[in-house]
């Protein structure tokens, strides 16, 4: 079976002293090859920790997951990582931290050369190949460790907030390329984001999470990411849909907050 397989997935944290926290519940997904996929909820869902699992930086306490039909068990250059900050080797070029993946593989550096230029043009930094990070913007590291992402050619992208540090216009646009990279390449994507606007405009499916233990909420089917390629995404945003839908979505995680905030008052 290609994709991605999640089979009764749940996660609980033992504390020190003794007790414990449920961060997810019986989560059960598919997500097929291609997908973009847009998770978000209130604080504590587990929407981070389910990333992590999927990366295979956690062992879930039960419930297994499988890419491509085979078990995760650990981290494989299959599923690549962007985090919310870069982690960028500050210390490297941005030729050489894209390049870096496939150095570690032994690949010939002749196809390196390559596979750097080509990816420069994807994300619009053909003329900074010899910048150092410490020189380049926020939204410009970013680029780069999208970049950095694309060069192992992963199946899967897991993308944990990677914009939620922009400021408002550097944000839109480095939306408009998650949803260029997405068509362009195929990959399937998998974005966290606190962001309801950022869900709606880059998940053709969205999930909505539930706290606590993090679960399933609800799923949407929506056709904002595939107008938005090649688009202007504010005009997107104007379409009849996208606002009933984004007030639907905000009053659900409120009122998640709410009670979230009645059982902390309450204990």
């Amino acid at each position: 079976m290609t994709g991605l397989v999640i089979d009764d997935v749940s996660m609980t944290f033992e504390l020190p002293n003794g007790g414990n926290v449920e961060a997810l519940k019986n989560i059960n997904l598919q997500i097929n090859e291609g997908e973009l996929l847009s998770v978000l909820g209130p604080s504590g869902c587990g929407k981070t920790t389910l990333l992590n699992i999927l990366a295979g930086f956690l062992a879930p306490t039960s419930g297994a997951m499988s890419m491509n039909g085979h078990a995760i068990t650990g981290p494989h250059s299959e599923r690549g990582m962007v985090f919310q900050q870069g982690a960028l080797f500050e210390w490297m070029n941005v030729a050489k931290n894209i390049g870096f993946g496939p150095k570690m593989k032994g690949t010939p550096q002749a196809e390196i050369d390559a596979k750097v230029k080509e990816l420069l043009g994807i994300v619009g930094l053909q003329d900074f190949a010899e910048k150092m990070i410490y020189e380049m913007s926020g939204g410009m590291q970013q680029r780069v460790a999208l970049a950095r992402c694309l060069a192992n050619d992963p199946d899967i992208i897991l993308m944990d907030e990677p914009l939620g540090a922009l400021d408002a216009l550097t944000r839109e646009k480095m939306q408009s390329l998650v949803l260029d990279i997405w068509k362009k390449t195929g990959k399937t994507i998998i974005l966290i984001t606190h962001s309801v606007e950022e869900a709606l405009l880059l998940g053709e499916r969205l999930l909505v999470m539930a706290p606590r233990p993090g679960r399933v909420h609800k799923e949407y089917r929506l056709p904002f990411a595939e107008m938005g390629v090649g688009a202007d995404l504010r005009e997107v945003k104007r379409h009849p849909d996208f606002g009933p839908k984004r007030d639907e979505i905000l009053s659900m995680i409120w009122d998640m907050e709410e009670e979230i905030m009645g059982r902390t008052e309450s204990a």
